[in-house]
């Protein structure tokens, strides 16, 4: 039996309204969250959201989808959970 729960063939999609609140679907895992970061893992890769005084008001793994409120400041995406953060040109150039 397989240990890792599979979240259903969901689509990933994310809006943003007025950078106060966000919906998420495609979501398999909350890696971690504070009022400043929510690290989640998606089927588009891990998503970093930062911003003030954020809230999960809505999480339902089974469905895959997430809500959050509070201040959106950013979003990252990541490959892979643990993955260094690719270098941008001007550090590539700089080696």
């Amino acid at each position: 039996m397989d240990e890792k729960k599979k979240v259903p063939s969901v689509q990933h999609k994310l809006v943003l309204v007025e950078r106060e609140s966000m919906s998420i679907d495609g979501v398999s895992n909350v890696e971690s969250f504070d009022d400043e970061e929510v690290i989640l893992e998606t089927n588009a890769g891990i998503l970093i959201v930062k911003g003030k005084e954020l809230h999960i008001k809505q999480l339902n793994l089974d469905e895959g989808n997430l809500a959050v409120e509070g201040y959106i400041q950013a979003m990252e995406y990541v490959e892979e959970a643990g993955a260094k953060k690719a270098k941008g040109l001007l550090g590539r150039l700089l080696r």
